[in-house]
């Protein structure tokens, strides 16, 4: 008899480990998907379109507080832990809580999990959310260009819609955002590789992305989400670790496999952060990986005009996950606030509505700044109509992309932009020269 499996996810890994792992293995089948983390992701189906011949009534999606009933009711066997971003003891309680229903936990590898590109693969992963990889992924791109490399995008999953329509998606052009349907989640991270010039794919099946990806590539570059580990065999594994949260490189998973596996690490936010926590950081790295090239990097603030902060009543507005799962407790639009003299950064909790309430509700530890919620059209209402509540006298939108263009933000507003600098050598030129070099030169 095939053993019978649960996977437990959050819209991401979750699949992928399905198509490559599962979906065509005898020996088990997979009886339903557990759901958490990102909002409206529970009660769909994965559909039989995408689970294969095997599931011709595709797969139910339960919440993860089911679990226990679903082991027992669906005599499972085995559930298998597929999502990023918890701590290491967290991850043992779900393993616990697993074992006493009766049931193995499981974890699965990269081994298993890794597919093998055609061309080079550079990987860029982080040890937490919210460590600076978008601004890392895009100085790596920039610079593969400016050597003549053909650099494609492939960002970790994000498919909160139809998963059929969302199986292979390509971002060329803005326009594709608005075909797609994309969430302000989505948007943060395909919009700035767009605009840069470059081509981006995302999606469910990560076989079939790749395929496509590799037929206009000389280098594949994987964007990574949360702090998950690549879903391709990486010729170079790029990982950033976060000075403000120091410590947690070596306690959530699986940002610490990533510091262990990494080839270079890049130290971000030196600027900003205190000398303990980069010095923990560094000792972390000396002891976990102590082979690892590491990169001393910034990500300097950019305001258009920072005189205009001074004296403000200011709402900060920062990136969703960051703030939610991510655990972080303050943005760049915080330390904006702070370095231009605010005279206050908002508490947006009493003006909060809708879905926006229930995000500072189930997360009560985000404090006095609003995540860029955005998972639905409701959610992007209720944002909006959040803002709209406020006494803001400046709103600084510290997000990836200009809320502008998805919602209407009446109060004067500005964006907080960053970009990485590295800070001496070695840099990230010495990390593709060194580390991939004859593998991308072999490509032209």
């Amino acid at each position: 008899m095939a053993k019978r499996v649960i996977i437990m996810g959050a819209a991401g890994r979750d699949f992928h480990d399905f198509n490559v792992v599962f979906r065509d293995d005898p020996a088990t089948e997979v009886v339903a998907f557990t759901a958490t983390q990102i909002p409206n992701i529970e009660d769909r189906r994965y559909p039989p379109e995408l689970a294969g011949p095997r599931y011709p009534g595709g797969i139910p999606i339960h919440p993860e507080s089911e679990l226990p009933a679903l082991i027992r009711g669906l005599a499972a066997d085995e559930a298998v832990f597929a999502y990023s971003d918890v701590s290491h003891e967290t991850v043992m309680h779900k393993a616990s809580l697993v074992l006493a229903a009766g049931a193995a936990f499981r974890l699965n590898g990269p081994r298993a999990t890794m597919l093998r590109s055609r061309v080079p693969v550079v990987s860029v992963c982080a040890v937490r959310t919210g460590s600076g990889k978008s601004q890392t992924t895009r100085r790596v791109a920039r610079l593969l260009r400016a050597a003549g490399k053909r650099v494609v995008a492939i960002r970790h999953p994000m498919p909160y819609g139809d998963l059929v329509k969302q199986r292979v998606q390509r971002f060329g052009a803005l326009a594709d955002l608005d075909r797609h349907d994309c969430t302000i989640e989505e948007r943060e991270e395909y919009e700035p590789h767009i605009a840069a010039g470059g081509v981006v794919y995302a999606g469910v099946d990560y076989a079939a992305i790749l395929a496509e990806a590799e037929r206009e590539a000389d280098v594949i570059l994987w964007d990574g989400g949360n702090n998950d580990l690549p879903f391709y065999v990486p010729d170079l594994e790029i990982v950033v670790a976060d000075p403000h949260r120091a410590g947690h490189e070596r306690t959530y998973h699986p940002g610490e496999a990533n510091l262990r596996r990494a080839h270079v690490i890049v130290i971000n936010k030196i600027d900003t952060a205190s000398p303990e926590g980069v010095q923990t950081v560094r000792a972390s790295i000396q002891e976990l990986n102590p082979q690892a090239m590491v990169i001393d990097a910034a990500s300097p603030l950019e305001v258009p005009d920072g005189a205009k902060i001074r004296g403000k009543r200011v709402l900060a507005i920062e990136d969703g996950p960051t703030l939610t799962h991510g655990e972080m407790k303050y943005g760049a639009g915080v330390l904006a606030a702070r370095k231009f003299g605010a005279a206050e950064v908002l508490d947006p909790r009493p003006w909060a509505v809708g879905s926006i309430a229930r995000t500072f509700e189930k997360y009560p530890g985000i404090g006095p700044l609003l995540p860029a919620m955005g998972y639905g059209d409701q959610q992007v209402k209720d944002l909006e109509a959040t803002i709209a509540r406020t006494p803001a006298e400046m709103v600084l939108i510290a997000t990836p992309i200009d809320l502008r263009r998805v919602l209407h933000i009446a109060q004067p507003a500005q964006r907080v932009g960053y970009e990485l600098q590295e800070i001496g050598k070695p840099d990230l030129s010495d990390a593709l020269a060194r580390l991939t070099g004859e593998q991308v030169a072999a490509t032209s």
